[in-house]
């Protein structure tokens, strides 16, 4: 029997229907494959991450109170300050896999600022944690959301920070309350958006576990199938959340195997440009831009555009072009057919979740692009710089009438070498890999998630340290000395009618 309750988005839903026995079985079924993915963590790790972030939260009320301290505040002052930990992504959704990092928000008040952050949180965080756990800290103030990167005890933690315009931020503080962002900057409703974009979403979806539920299996299958990540032109974690969140609000009943289900179909066949909206753009007095192809051009020019339901709402997938937009609609073809027949029983959820055949059988053809540093630190800075001048090569090589698809792969390859003179790096940088360090493996650039590459990256030259990609100058001298590379790759298809050799010719 139907259940007739609200309506959840911007349209009514599709279906009320209560999930069958067998919809239940299935979902059943997805949960064991998921657990046997790796995308469930162990009960004691999670128990681990909860209580550092309450000892994260006393650090942010001590290191508020520190500052008001410095600043030589009366202490009825000192005494309400506060300060708030949040946080956001895919740890404040739920749906987060074992290693993940944890992405935090220290809020102040008016009176703490971003250079206090960068001052004084960091010896803070060594007086109030235990000593040692700090694994590694690594400030990065020229970042699009400045942050401090932390391990701790095993946990990766992305500690960013944003300040209100109030003298006191409580313990109970309301971060969705659209009138926290009255006299921020950019910077600081860049940072504030992360949960508030969060916690909305949790709002907006009738049953958060069935979301989680489908979330965890639509993030594994896009990361599987190599569509996952903002910078390279896919959506990322946020932007599929936003999509599985609107596929549960048109069947608030379902269960989280019938939402995947439905997800590649009704996803696959959108109307695009049409966006994907959770709920209706609001109006504040603040007068914020938000995402509106009426009033701003470049909007019209967003081919898949996913609006975040926080104001300013904002337009997540921007930079997806002609050729991803190719893949993710093939790619979501591909798992509306195999999640078919996973429904009459033909097909198993692990079909699912099969590997990516990019570097196998996708392409005849491949285009690498490798850039190389003396240092990890100035190679981090000019790796990101690359990756961000990559997507203008791709754009530039689809214009080419010879080439019919260019596909930057969703990630980068960063290796070690050793190399005793200029000769051996030049010979690395032409691909050579007689060079490679045998005793460091191959890392890709999502799982290092090094915070300068990731700024320089999304576009801030101001965090770009060593433009040429070198800190110092090496000697040529007889011991091998480490050369640091990344590499990245575009699968080539040539256009149709144009003569292709075959590999025995």
């Amino acid at each position: 029997m139907a259940v007739q309750q609200r309506q959840w988005g911007t349209t009514p839903s599709i279906s009320w229907t209560l999930p069958s026995e067998r919809e239940i079985l299935q979902n059943e079924e997805l949960t064991d494959e998921l657990k046997r993915q790796g995308q469930y963590e162990a009960p004691g790790e999670t128990d681990k991450k909860q209580k550092l972030l309450i000892q994260l939260q006393k650090i942010a009320v001590e290191f508020v109170k520190h500052v008001c301290r410095k600043n030589n505040l009366p202490q009825s002052i000192i005494n309400s300050a506060g300060g708030k930990i949040f946080t956001y992504g895919s740890y404040r959704l739920g749906a987060y896999a074992p290693g993940s990092d944890i992405d935090t928000l220290v809020v102040a008040p008016r009176h703490v600022s971003r250079e206090d952050f960068f001052e004084h949180m960091p010896s803070i965080l060594e007086k109030m944690l235990p000593a040692g756990a700090i694994e590694e800290m690594k400030p990065v103030p020229e970042a699009y959301v400045p942050i401090i990167k932390l391990m701790i005890s095993g946990t990766d933690i992305d500690l960013n920070f944003t300040r209100l315009a109030v003298s006191s931020v409580p313990f109970d503080l309301d971060v969705k309350d659209t009138n926290l962002l009255r006299g921020l900057d950019d910077r600081e409703l860049r940072a504030l958006n992360g949960p508030r974009v969060a916690d909305e979403l949790l709002e907006l979806v009738p049953q958060k576990k069935t979301f989680r539920t489908a979330l965890r299996a639509i993030k594994l299958w896009a990361q599987r199938r190599a569509v996952y990540g903002n910078i390279v032109g896919f959506p990322g974690g946020v932007a599929w959340g936003m999509l599985v969140a609107r596929v549960c609000q048109l069947y608030p009943q379902a269960t989280g195997s019938v939402i995947v289900m439905k997800f590649f179909r009704i996803i696959g066949r959108w109307n695009w440009p049409q966006p994907i909206l959770l709920k209706e753009s609001e109006d504040h007095p603040i007068q914020a831009r938000v995402w509106n192809p009426r009033l701003y051009p470049t909007d019209k020019y967003h081919l898949m555009p996913i609006i975040t339901p926080a104001y300013p709402a904002m337009c997540a997938t921007h930079n997806i072009g002609p050729t991803t937009k190719k893949i993710i609609i093939h790619e979501l073809e591909r798992g509306g057919d195999i999640t078919d027949k996973i429904s009459f029983g033909r097909l198993q959820w692990k079909d699912l979740f099969t590997k990516h055949t990019y570097f196998t059988k996708d392409y005849k053809y491949y285009l690498s692009i490798i850039s190389g540093s003396t240092s990890k630190d100035a190679q981090a800075s000019w790796s990101g710089f690359v990756e961000s001048k990559v997507r203008l090569l791709v754009q530039a090589l689809e214009g080419q009438g010879t080439i019919g698809v260019a596909r930057l792969f969703n990630k980068g390859f960063a290796r070690e070498h050793r190399c005793k003179d200029e000769d051996e790096r030049q010979s690395v940088l032409r691909g050579d890999m007689q060079y490679q360090a045998t005793d460091v493996k191959t890392e890709t650039t999502d799982n290092i998630n090094d915070p300068l590459h990731n700024a320089v990256a999304q576009g801030n030259a101001d965090a770009t340290r060593s433009p040429n990609g070198s800190s110092e100058p090496v000697r040529d001298v007889s011991e091998p000395h480490a050369f640091y590379t990344t590499t990245y790759y575009v699968g080539i298809e040539l256009a149709q009618g144009l003569w292709s050799p075959s590999k025995g010719d």
